[in-house]
C-alpha cells in the first residue's frame, strides 16, 4: 500500500479494531495490517475473544488484558440491524419494549462500556482517534421517512453518547478526536435483509473510505457525526 493511511498519526501507531469477526471490522483490521506505518493492530470480537458488549464483565476483562498498552487510534464496529430475528419495525404499532431494549443494548450502551474501559488505552497527550459505527439513519435532522423507530433511536442515542464523551476525553487531550461515522451502505450480512435497490459499497472500500475520512479530522471536529466521504451529517 503506497504511503499510510493515517498519516495525521505518529508513525509506527497502533490501532484496535473492536467487532473485528464482522464484515466492516474484519475490513478496517485489515487495512491497518497492510499499512506499512502501523506498528500493531489488535482485534477484539465476541467470536473470537468473547468479548460481548452487552455485558460489562467481557469489556472490562478485555481493556484489563490491554492494560500495558495504548493505542493510537480505537474503532468500535459493532452494531445490529436484527436481533433474535427482529427486524426493524415499519409502524408504531409494531414497538416491542423487549426488542427496543436490545437495539439500545447493542447499539447504544454496548459502545459506551467500549467507550468507559477503553477510552483509557487511548494514547496521553498527542493525537488520538476514537470512532464508533452510527448510521446516517440515526440522525433525528435527515429523518423524513419515518419507521425503524428502535433502530433509529439507538443509533441517535449513540451518536450523543460519542458527543458527550468527546468532551470530556478533549479535557486532558486537547488532540484528541472521537466521532461517530455513518459507513455508507456496505455489504454485509447486517445490511443483505435491506439492500434491494441500493447500491452498496465493498467493506474493503467503505473501510478504506473510513479510514482516509478520519485522518482528514481535526480536533475540532471532534465530538461530530460524518459520513465515510468526510462529510458532517445533521443530528
Amino acid at each position: 500500500m503506497a504511503g499510510s493511511l493515517m498519516r495525521s498519526l505518529d508513525a509506527g501507531y497502533t490501532a484496535l479494531v473492536i467487532g473485528a469477526s464482522g464484515g466492516i471490522g474484519r475490513a478496517l483490521a485489515d487495512q491497518f495490517a497492510q499499512d506499512g506505518n502501523c506498528a500493531r493492530v489488535v482485534r477484539l470480537s465476541r467470536r473470537k475473544d468473547g468479548l460481548d458488549i452487552t455485558d460489562e464483565e467481557t469489556v472490562l476483562s478485555a481493556a484489563v488484558s490491554l492494560a500495558a498498552e495504548e493505542f493510537d487510534i480505537i474503532l468500535c464496529a459493532t452494531g445490529a440491524l436484527t436481533i433474535d430475528g427482529v427486524g426493524p419495525e415499519k409502524s408504531i404499532r409494531q414497538i416491542s419494549q423487549a426488542s427496543m431494549m436490545a437495539q439500545f443494548a447493542v447499539n447504544a450502551a454496548g459502545p459506551a462500556l467500549i467507550l468507559k474501559h477503553f477510552a483509557p488505552r487511548l494514547a496521553k497527550r498527542k493525537r488520538v482517534i476514537f470512532a464508533a459505527l452510527s448510521a446516517r439513519i440515526g440522525s433525528i435532522g435527515d429523518n423524513t421517512l419515518g419507521g425503524w423507530i428502535s433502530y433509529r433511536s439507538s443509533k441517535a442515542a449513540l451518536n450523543q453518547i460519542v458527543h458527550t464523551a468527546a468532551i470530556e476525553v478533549s479535557r486532558n487531550n486537547p488532540a484528541s478526536v472521537l466521532v461517530a461515522v455513518h459507513p455508507g451502505s456496505v455489504m454485509t450480512s447486517l445490511s443483505e435483509p435491506f439492500s434491494s435497490g441500493h447500491e452498496r459499497l465493498e467493506p474493503d472500500d467503505a473501510a478504506n473510505r473510513i479510514l482516509r475520512m478520519l485522518d482528514n479530522l481535526q480536533p475540532n471536529d471532534t465530538g461530530g457525526f460524518f459520513a465515510y466521504d468526510g462529510t458532517s451529517i445533521l443530528w
